[in-house]
């Protein structure tokens, strides 16, 4: 199977599609620019649910829902919002079809038009601040944290399966404080939680930073990000988080009473991440055997396939193995055993590896006589003979050591891939023929960051949160600078 995936270093934007239709994670579907998550791809995506989940809910924030259809005139109440997502919106404009009577089929129903457009939702800040403007009226009610599990729909014509898709899934945090600190401490707090997901179930190092004024978000005071590696060298926005300000609270009337008795309006935040964290997980990661996946976000973490030429083979290698499994998923490790009869263990091996699972069991008559059985690491293919006994101790430290693995040498990768530059022949050198993170100060102008991107398509990922001030010139104009930032081509 992993001859049919193209390599990476032929052709990397085919051998991802190749992965993400052979590993059956996602497909195109009827409708242009849209994807089906199949069960495989689905199940990776639940498993990052589930995380992100609690840990949202360990930081006080709760789940609700808001509709999908936004009416018109919420957008024209915050000016930047609707600029920003204005080319990308989906519009419904009836609500009714009848029969066709001359042609057959079904038309619109030009009696059927609406009143007021509805807009279906390209994210939620409108429909969600209209409605707090009814929940919040004194600050007992203050802060409130609000997480929603929604799809949305952004009208893309150039997409690509789990990164741009005109349809995706995702979370979107919308919160609302007394104060500017609190909002801000929000944000921050926010851009941790992801960058602590992504580094530590991901297995995916990113760098926190601050977009540029150009990438910030529509509506936003700040725009906080992290920033992750791809194996192509491109960076992939990850996860962003924003502080608002006062300007959706302004815009639809949103105002407490505060402890004084003063009324004023409330300071805000939005955050999210989206199913492109799958296809970060496929990039970041995987090779031309398939899908390397973290053992903490793997949908099975362990396969067991016996080697068996007869009935009683199975059976006593069967009862052997059952007793792995209870003891594997009593330790919370999810395990599957394939004695499924109509492929060969050949066949499975190459599925298994082609499908990421971190570690795979093989057993035989052999190893049943000598008490051993074979142990396969996904990450560096590597196949040991280990004892039966404490094969479950072994098997918990051996996805231990693969999910720190996986993260080292994604980090090394970035490392190797990271590049500072004073010049903008430099610039122009790594840009075209390294690729990754290119280090370099800049102006803190739109006006240069639009040059720079125009000349040589890389845009400004991050002002990294960690960096110190440092003197130098802008690699472009010349002018003062008084930090570096990351630039890097990205998806």
């Amino acid at each position: 199977m992993a001859k049919e995936l193209t390599s990476r270093s032929e052709n990397y934007s085919q051998w991802y599609l190749d992965l993400v239709n052979k590993a059956d994670l996602a497909e195109n579907s009827a409708v242009r620019g849209c994807m089906v998550i199949k069960p495989y791809g689905y199940a990776i995506w639940e498993k990052m649910q589930a995380e992100l989940d609690r840990m949202f809910k360990e930081t006080g924030h709760v789940n609700a829902y808001f509709p999908l259809f936004i009416p018109k005139s919420f957008f024209s109440k915050e000016a930047d919002h609707v600029e920003g997502f204005a080319k990308e919106c989906a519009v419904v404009t009836h609500y009714r079809l009848k029969n066709d009577e001359e042609n057959g089929g079904v038309v619109v129903d030009p009696e059927a038009k609406l009143e007021e457009e509805l807009i279906i939702r390209p994210t939620s800040e409108t429909i969600i601040w209209n409605t707090y403007r009814n929940w919040i009226q004194s600050h007992r009610d203050l802060p409130l944290l609000i997480n929603q599990w929604a799809n949305v729909v952004r009208w893309e014509m150039r997409t690509r399966l789990f990164l741009r898709t005109a349809e995706f899934l995702w979370q979107e945090g919308h919160t609302a404080h007394a104060t500017k600190e609190e909002a801000i401490e929000e944000t921050i707090k926010i851009i941790n939680v992801y960058a602590d997901f992504a580094e530590n179930y991901m297995a995916v190092p990113v760098i926190k930073g601050l977009k540029s004024e150009n990438e910030r978000f529509a509506g936003a005071i700040d725009t906080y990000c992290i920033e992750a590696l791809m194996q192509d060298g491109k960076a992939l926005q990850s996860g962003t988080s924003h502080f608002l300000g006062q300007n959706f609270a302004k815009a639809f009337d949103v105002k407490f009473t505060n402890k004084e008795g003063r009324e004023e309006y409330v300071w805000a935040t939005s955050w999210g991440v989206s199913t492109r964290l799958v296809g970060a997980l496929i990039m970041a990661h995987s090779d031309d055997n398939g899908l390397v996946l973290p053992p903490k976000l793997a949908p099975i973490q362990v396969v067991i396939v016996p080697i068996y030429k007869k009935a009683e083979q199975l059976a006593a290698i069967s009862e052997k193995v059952n007793s792995i499994v209870v003891e594997l998923k009593a330790k919370g490790i999810s395990v599957k055993f394939d004695d499924s009869d109509h492929k060969k263990p050949g066949w499975k091996f190459a599925e298994y590896e082609l499908k990421g699972v971190p570690v795979r069991l093989a057993m035989g008559p052999r190893d049943l006589e000598n008490g051993t059985v074979e142990v396969a690491r996904r990450d560096t293919l590597e196949k040991n003979v280990v004892a039966l006994e404490g094969i479950v101790e072994h098997i918990e430290k051996l996805l231990d050591d693969i999910q720190q693995g996986i993260f080292n040498k994604a980090l090394e990768f970035r490392s190797q891939k990271t590049t500072k530059v004073e010049t903008w022949e430099e610039f122009k050198e790594v840009i075209e023929n390294k690729g990754g993170f290119v280090s370099a100060h800049w102006d803190g102008t739109a006006e240069t960051e639009d040059k720079i991107k125009s000349e040589t398509k890389a845009t400004i990922r991050c002002i990294p949160l960690e960096n110190e001030l440092e003197e130098g010139k802008c690699i472009y104009s010349g002018k003062p600078s008084h930090q570096r930032v990351l630039f890097a081509l990205a998806y």
